[in-house]
This record gives C-alpha cells, sequence and structure tokens, in this order.
C-alpha cells in the first residue's frame, strides 16, 4: 500500500468535522451525510449535516476576523508567502488530494492529478497578486487645490459554494483570489464531494492562516447553503453550480443586496467544418464531452457538422466511444469514471429516452455498465434536431447530439440559438473562418482546434443564464474587491 493510499485511510477512518474559526467541529444537530464511492456505491464515511445555526457561527467566527484585520492587516508580501506555503502543501500532498477526490467523484487518477494541480498554479497565481492591489491617482484639473486616487479594498465576508463535478479544483478558484484579495470565507461545499475541502481545510491551518478566516460547513444545499445565502452578515457569495440554483440565489441575496459571482451551466455547441483536420477534430470533441463522464459546465454537448464530413465525423466518434475505457478511476488505463450518483444517474437515462422518443438515432451507448456504481456509457446521437430535449437542455452526462449546418451565418444561428453562452469549439484550418466564428458565436470561451484548455490568466465564464462575472486572472481578484475614491482638498 502507498502512503498516500495509507493517509487516505487514515483520513477516512476519523470522524469528519467542520471548520469554524480553529476548531473542528460536528453538527449542533448531530445530524450526518453518508459519503459514497460512486464507482462502487459503498460508504466510504459520513460529514457533517450543517444547518443554519452551524453558518451562523462560521459566518460569526469570519466577521470577527475581518473585523480584527488579522488577515486583511497583514503586509502584502506576508499574506503571500503563507498563499504560496498552502501552495508548497498542496503539491506535498498531491497524491492523497487526488486520491480523495477520485473516491469522492469518481474521477481518473490522471484527472484527479491534474485538479490538484491547477489548484496549486492557481493558489501561487494570486498569491502574487497580494502585492498587487493597485488603485490610481487622478489629475483633477485644479492645481494644488484636490488630491484624489481610489484604492482597492477587500469585500469582507464571502460565501464560497462549490458544485461536486471538480471539487477541489473549483475550491481554489474561489478560494484564492478571496484570501488575496484580503476577504474572510464560510466555504460550502457540495455535499456529495466534501472531502478534499477537509483536508483542504487541515493544510489551510499548517499554512499559518489565522483563525476564522477560512471556515468550512459541510451541509445540503437547500439547508446550510441556502441559509448562507440569505445571511444578513455575508457580503458577497461566489457560485459553481446549475442555472436554476443560480437564480435562486440571486433572490436570496436580495436581502443585503449581497455582491454575486455565478458560474452557472451550459450547452456548449462544437462546429466541424469540412477542411479540419479530423484526426485533430474527432477525438478532442469526443473527450469534449465524455471527459468526467460529461459532468464539465463547458462540456462540448452539442456537435454540428457540415454535410461533406458528417458520416465519417459521427463514425469516427462512435468508433472513439465504442473504444474508451470506462472503469473505476483507480484502474490502470480509465479514461472514464462513473456519475456521481444514483439520482444523476437515472437523469441522464431519462434524456437518453427522450432523444429516442423524439425521433434522434442512437448511434451508440444510452445504457448502463456493470453492476456496481453509477455508469453510462458514452452515448451518441445522430439526427437531431433542435427542438429536441437533448439538445436545448444541459444533460450533465456524457450524451452527445449531432446535427448538420452549412455556414457561418448557419453556425451562428444555431450556437446562439439557447439561453447559455459558456463554451464552444470550432474546428477548422481556414485562419479567416476561426476570427469571424469567435467573433460570431455569443460565449465566453471559444476554443479552435481544441477543447476545454483554460488558463490561470485568462478570464473563464459565460455570457447570458451561463453566469455573472469571471473567475481567473484580474478579472477573478476584482470580483472580491470594492473600490473607493478618495478626494482630499488640499
Amino acid at each position: 500500500m502507498t502512503q498516500a493510499a495509507i493517509k487516505t485511510d487514515a483520513f477516512l477512518a476519523e470522524p469528519r468535522r467542520m471548520l469554524i474559526g480553529d476548531q473542528w467541529v460536528t453538527a449542533r444537530s448531530g445530524e450526518t451525510i453518508e459519503v459514497q464511492n460512486p464507482a462502487t456505491a459503498e460508504t466510504i464515511g459520513h460529514i457533517p449535516a450543517g444547518h443554519r445555526e452551524d453558518i451562523d457561527l462560521a459566518v460569526a467566527a469570519a466577521r470577527t476576523s475581518f473585523k480584527a484585520r488579522v488577515w486583511r492587516g497583514l503586509p502584502g508580501e506576508q499574506r503571500a508567502a503563507i498563499l504560496w506555503k498552502l501552495a508548497d502543501l498542496l503539491d506535498a500532498n498531491i497524491d492523497e488530494l487526488a486520491r480523495l477526490e477520485t473516491l469522492d467523484n469518481g474521477m481518473p487518477q490522471s484527472f484527479a492529478r491534474a485538479a490538484v494541480g491547477a489548484a496549486t498554479n492557481g493558489m501561487r497565481y494570486y498569491a502574487g497578486m497580494c502585492t498587487k492591489l493597485y488603485g490610481r491617482t487622478v489629475n483633477m484639473g485644479a492645481d494644488l487645490e484636490f488630491h484624489a486616487y481610489s484604492v482597492s479594498e477587500p469585500v469582507g465576508v464571502v460565501g464560497l459554494i462549490t458544485p461536486w463535478n471538480g471539487p477541489l479544483a473549483t475550491l481554489c478558484i474561489k478560494l484564492a483570489p478571496a484570501l488575496a484579495a484580503g476577504c474572510s470565507v464560510v466555504i460550502k461545499p457540495a455535499e456529495l464531494t466534501s472531502l478534499t475541502a477537509l483536508r483542504l481545510g487541515e493544510l489551510v491551518l499548517d499554512a499559518g492562516i489565522p483563525s476564522g478566516v477560512v471556515n468550512i460547513v459541510t451541509g445540503y444545499g437547500h439547508i446550510a447553503g441556502a441559509a448562507l445565502c440569505e445571511h444578513m452578515d455575508v457580503d458577497k457569495i461566489s457560485f459553481t453550480g446549475s442555472t436554476a440554483v443560480g437564480k435562486s440565489i440571486v433572490t436570496a441575496a436580495a436581502g443585503n443586496l449581497k455582491r454575486l459571482s455565478l458560474e452557472l451551466g451550459g450547452k456548449s455547441p462544437v462546429f466541424i467544418f469540412d477542411d479540419a483536420d479530423l484526426d485533430e477534430a474527432i477525438p478532442a470533441a469526443a473527450m469534449g464531452i465524455f471527459r468526467n463522464a460529461g459532468q464539465v459546465c463547458f462540456a462540448g454537448s452539442r456537435l454540428y457538422v457540415q454535410p461533406k464530413v458528417h458520416d465519417k465525423v459521427v463514425a469516427g466518434i462512435e468508433a472513439f466511444a465504442k473504444k474508451l475505457v470506462l472503469g473505476d478511476g483507480f484502474e490502470a488505463g480509465t479514461q472514464m469514471g462513473p456519475l456521481i450518483s444514483e439520482k444523476q444517474r437515472g437523469r441522464v437515462l431519462t434524456y437518453i429516452e427522450s432523444g429516442l422518443a423524439q425521433g434522434a438515432e442512437l448511434v451508440t451507448g444510452g445504457k448502463t455498465r456493470g453492476d456496481k456504481g453509477w455508469f453510462v456509457e458514452p452515448t451518441l446521437f445522430a439526427g437531431a434536431t433542435p427542438d429536441m430535449r437533448i439538445v436545448r437542455e444541459e444533460i450533465f452526462g456524457p450524451v452527445l447530439s449531432v446535427q448538420r449546418f452549412d455556414d457561418l451565418d448557419d453556425m451562428a444561428r444555431l450556437a446562439n440559438e439557447t439561453p447559455y453562452g459558456l463554451g464552444s469549439g470550432v474546428y477548422t484550418t481556414d485562419v479567416r473562418k476561426v476570427h469571424k466564428a469567435a467573433r460570431l458565436i455569443e460565449a465566453g470561451m471559444v476554443w479552435v482546434n481544441c477543447y476545454g484548455r483554460t488558463d490561470k490568466s485568462l478570464p473563464f465564464g459565460g455570457f447570458k443564464q451561463s453566469g455573472w462575472g469571471r473567475e481567473n486572472g484580474p478579472e477573478g481578484i476584482d470580483a472580491f474587491l470594492e473600490k473607493k475614491s478618495v478626494y482630499v482638498k488640499l
């Protein structure tokens, strides 16, 4: 047994508790939530089921730390050093964190390790921003009469609510800029995947982040998450999840008009032109939907192909899907793991049934796999039409629908006939089409001859009902800052 496996088993053997201030505590109700391995459906532990009173305690701890300036009052260089130390701890524990992620979420180990690496890189990126929170001075045109300038200040106490499809990476995308900005936070991880958040809490304390700056309350979204969103002493919510829940958060935030960042759903289109390099486009488009079993907000779930190469592309993706290795994330060679839960598997199967009922052609997949765990085969539909549910609604599973398209104008119409606007893909060797397509598609990200690549220095987010605001890059830390203008009469 590896050292990481030994550490993971030890972590799971201990009762899990929530972090409030610098104390690890149970839920005041005493209630817990069962944690299952989605690849086996076996119970691997329990986490506290936090309620409103637990959220109240965590928010109070965060507010106390914020008022006392124990974190935001530190020099930028000191906060940067602590965040860098946290990144070093993430690096040092990557094997354990990746194992916890696979056990909790089901993703293959290669994907889990890459996700932890991305979290570490993001932490270091924002550590560098601790010393770069600039304002500016302005010449008001009245010589020696006024000195005017702006400053950037942390927004305050922030609630970070994260999803189950990329637990640790998504959390760090929020936590790193929030801490770099000087905020104090309350984290509410998804109830299905809270293990890496709780392990991160231990590393936060080891790194030297002061008491009360980072608090973690586990629990159900409609209870603990709702309480956090409604809380009158929370200044901002940063949420990643479904559009439906995002809309409910808008309502919940109205009480004190708290700031919101919402990274929501998608139904991202991918276009393969007839001049594309199909040896490159076919596997990339396939993994654009089958990566992480389709449980990716920007998954390329709508594929459009020009008629000349349509049949070849469909045949190529069919062959790719049939060869894709499904299995436990710890098994060598696994390329696609299970869905997160029995409920999610049922939801995906319902969409597959609707595709058949509405007349789409099932090319491959469409069935469950194995006698344990929540596996669904990579599924490909041809002959889809714009009115079908599998084309219009976010499935969050390994289901791809294919349609034909004619030209750039047709591409723009099909791409934008959706309430979403998160990701998109274009495959062509014509540089003119590349730049025209990028301008015509209404989406926060356009990938050309690739799919799903992100970088910590570029903004991530969507148009329309795919969300409000951006994560990553300078935009990511701006979301946790308030701008103040100061006018001094001399």
